[in-house]
């Protein structure tokens, strides 16, 4: 009789007394050390985003001294309200909002798109149309900048929300990434299934390759907010101080002869916390849907 014929007491007597044999439904649990590195690593994670915070509820004065403060003061609703003023923040956090929104919505759902027809769809050149596609993202993005800047002015959108949004309703890498996913996640056969059964492309899209889709689509969401959110180079250029994104605003909170530190980082305390929010209100969804696509692939 072998092992695998063996019920699970008689295959435990058999390996002996050392080895234990995982049954069916019960959970690993982690040992110490496991906690200690994940400890570890989480308090080197938040160390920039507590020095901020620190940062923050300190004077300029206190700031310029060593040691350095290590523990939170009095002051941070007073700077907090001053980055608010000094910046106008409302306006900015407003267009972020709205810039980093659409951004994400678009790049999402093009992408999407584009990667189901490189990854599923037959037609001429799709591998050259790939290529070049991938391509554009060895280009660093400062050659674009010029030209870029030239074509919103001669649209008139010069300082205006859409002059953002535009170039970056799709990327190369939201295209490549979900291309590389429903490779493996999306059966043809599902698709062969759905045509069978009369369904249109835009059928096909809604109900097979958007759930199918949608781990993927959750993890490419989360990160081209974050990058549409934190993005500064293109708004700086495109944008004035007086319609601009959260970046552009913080921008002014540096300048002076003599700039304010414990401002200037409440300032990018008040940037930080709409995105910690978003990750704290669909973080469990986001992860949930990741380990979701894992036990499917």
């Amino acid at each position: 009789m072998t092992t695998s014929e063996l019920t699970l007491p008689q295959a435990r007597r058999k390996r002996g007394p050392g080895r234990r044999v995982m049954g069916a439904g019960k959970q690993l649990h982690a040992g110490p050390v496991t906690y200690i590195v994940l400890t570890v690593f989480a308090l080197i994670s938040l160390a920039p985003l507590v020095w901020t915070a620190i940062a923050a509820s300190r004077t300029d004065r206190r700031l310029a001294q060593t040691p350095p403060p290590l523990w939170f003061g009095g002051n941070l609703f007073k700077n907090l309200q001053a980055a608010w003023d000094q910046a106008g923040l409302g306006t900015a956090m407003v267009n972020s909002v709205i810039v980093a929104g659409t951004i994400t919505l678009s790049t999402v759902v093009f992408s999407t798109l584009a990667g189901f027809a490189f990854a599923k769809l037959r037609f001429r050149f799709s591998g050259a149309l790939l290529l070049l596609t991938i391509g554009t993202m060895m280009i660093p993005p400062q050659l674009a900048v010029v030209p870029l800047y030239l074509w919103m002015s001669n649209l008139g959108w010069s300082n205006q929300l859409q002059t953002v949004i535009l170039p970056t309703l799709v990327t190369a890498f939201g295209t490549f990434f979900m291309r590389q996913y429903l490779v493996q996640a999306l059966p043809t056969e599902l698709i062969e299934a759905a045509r069978v059964d009369g369904a249109s492309s835009l059928r096909v899209v809604w109900h097979v390759v958007f759930p199918a889709a949608r781990p993927a689509m959750a993890v490419l969401g989360l990160l081209t907010f974050v990058f549409a959110w934190n993005d500064f180079l293109w708004p700086i250029i495109a944008l004035t101080q007086q319609n601009p994104t959260v970046q552009v605003a913080l921008n002014s909170l540096g300048t002076g002869y003599v700039p304010d530190q414990a401002v200037i980082m409440a300032g990018a305390l008040l940037g930080t916390l709409p995105l910690l929010i978003a990750f704290i209100l669909f973080g469990k969804q986001i992860v949930g849907g990741i380990m979701q696509g894992a036990i499917k692939g």
